[in-house]
């Protein structure tokens, strides 16, 4: 169906693909893998004719291809959905669906619009995309736009369709869902092209593999005959350990943040626990079961009915999340950083000291320093390895795992002793990920913060927690305790979790 035949890009400075040949068939699911940075996008970006190869040959249906732009794919039959969000906010989701699709009354150009409502109507059902088709998209969620970008490459009866991290922002059913109707296409003959850094899903729905690495294809697999530690290897050229990276050794005599009955309607029931000193307690459950409901109460961006927060063992009402930050030294590290956590179009020197614009700012002038700022911001990129070109590289154009770092380095700039980090390696390769790990461990175990880890990731939250608290239904359904002792197995704290989710 598609060919890349010795395909090469190169961009200033960096050879994104270097004599890049894979083989995409008709009636498959193929994954495309590899760390930030490995020339995934660049390859997604050539097939859609977002960029042209500078050497190389495209081959559809056994015939050249020399797209100028993404219009030309779209006219090919080959289609993509983004990780990014790029819906039109003010728009309807249907009007989203059928942009390029509007069904008009004969050749009047008047829109017909019960007819348009209608189709969509449909490949919203397919996607269990549950809200009037009429609905405005700024009203709707990260997930809910997802599904509506979904929505819209199915109604373009796209041939081959390309999805990067189409799961991002999807609950584990909306997931689910997707990978019911990706098979359907796949046994209808369609050509699915996906890229995921979610190794389970990449073993439960997909047939081959392709890894790229620095710009290289290192290799097409079946993924019958793959183990995830043969795909580790190929990625990274190294094992990776899923083990618990040690003892943490919290102060149990040193409490730093206590929640007593919190109560907030739809959002907390009756949630109570206690966070020490050189702890990372774990927030385990599924999306939507009140794990960052509750941490948005505890910054202050929302605020309970009922109940009581202690700071070092003063009780306080936490108001906003500039009073968590300034007055309690807490921070947040939300689970949606390129909506939330970071400012995309700005540079990393910016995203790293905004939490300490008034510590730098000059008393007289009321202007930053210029002095101050490049050493709060040089030294958060010393310390936590931030690949970048330098301090005035802007931020979108780091890979995910960078921009994460970014987002903790603001924190931590900031001087926080309590971090609260809401799903750490959403987004991120395996590399960047145990690089993401080791970071968090080592704020615990060794400047002995005190983290909140809020994660949907079960190995990742196994592998890191000194306790997880299970939530679901917006209650603590259990504890595990000493997840950090040696004796603790993966199987037994995974069985555990598992009954009481049950």
């Amino acid at each position: 169906m598609l060919q890349l035949q010795s395909i090469t890009k190169t961009f200033p400075g960096v050879k994104a693909l270097d004599d890049v040949s894979i083989s995409f068939h008709p009636g498959e699911i193929h994954a495309l893998v590899g760390e930030n940075g490995a020339g995934k996008s660049t390859a997604i970006r050539i097939i859609t004719g977002i960029h042209q190869p500078d050497a190389g040959l495209i081959l559809y249906q056994g015939q050249p291809l020399h797209f100028r732009s993404y219009r030309d794919s779209l006219a090919m039959g080959i289609d993509i959905v983004n990780q990014e969000i790029q819906v039109i906010p003010d728009a309807s989701v249907a009007e989203n669906i059928m942009l390029d699709k509007m069904i008009t009354f004969g050749r009047t150009g008047i829109v017909n619009w019960r007819a348009v409502n209608s189709v969509a109507r449909r490949y919203m059902a397919m996607v269990g995309l549950n809200v009037p088709p009429t609905t405005r998209m700024r009203r709707l969620s990260a997930a809910h736009k997802q599904l509506t970008q979904i929505a819209k490459a199915l109604a373009a009866n796209a041939q081959v369709l390309l999805l990067d991290e189409p799961t991002s922002s999807l609950t584990e059913h909306e997931a689910n869902n997707l990978f019911a109707i990706l098979r359907q296409l796949r046994d209808a003959g369609r050509t699915i092209i996906f890229v995921s850094h979610k190794f389970e899903e990449v073993f439960a729905l997909c047939d081959k593999v392709t890894v790229l690495r620095d710009g290289q294809c290192a290799g097409t697999r079946s993924i019958a005959d793959l183990t995830r530690n043969e795909l580790v290897r190929m990625m990274i050229g190294r094992d990776c350990q899923d083990a618990h990276l040690g003892p943490l050794n919290p102060n149990r005599d040193r409490e730093v943040l206590r929640a007593d009955h919190i109560v907030r309607a739809d959002k907390a029931d009756n949630v109570s626990f206690t966070l020490y000193e050189g702890e990372i307690l774990g927030f385990y459950g599924l999306v939507g079961s009140g794990r960052t409901e509750l941490a948005r109460i505890l910054i202050g961006e929302d605020q309970p009915d009922s109940g009581h927060l202690y700071v070092r063992g003063q009780k306080t009402r936490i108001r906003t999340v500039a009073h968590a930050l300034y007055r309690h030294r807490i921070g947040y590290v939300t689970e949606n950083r390129k909506e939330e956590g970071l400012l995309l179009k700005s540079p990393v020197r910016t995203n790293i000291t905004i939490t300490i614009w008034q510590r730098i700012t000059n008393a007289l002038t009321r202007r930053i320093s210029p002095a101050r700022e490049i050493d709060a911001a040089s030294r958060m990129v010393r310390d936590l390895d931030i690949r970048a070109t330098g301090l005035n590289q802007t931020t979108e154009t780091l890979s995910g795992g960078n921009q994460q770092k970014v987002s903790i380095a603001k924190w931590l700039a900031a001087d926080c002793d309590i971090l609260i980090i809401d799903e750490p390696t959403v987004g991120v390769d395996v590399g960047a990920k145990e690089q993401i790990h080791r970071l968090i461990w080592e704020l615990a175990a060794k400047h002995r913060k005190s983290i909140i880890l809020i994660s949907s990731d079960m190995p990742e939250i196994i592998k890191l927690a000194t306790r997880i608290l299970v939530f679901k239904d917006h209650r603590v359904v259990g504890e595990l305790t000493d997840i950090d002792h040696p004796g603790k197995t993966y199987h037994l704290v995974s069985t555990a979790i598992g009954q009481y989710l049950a």
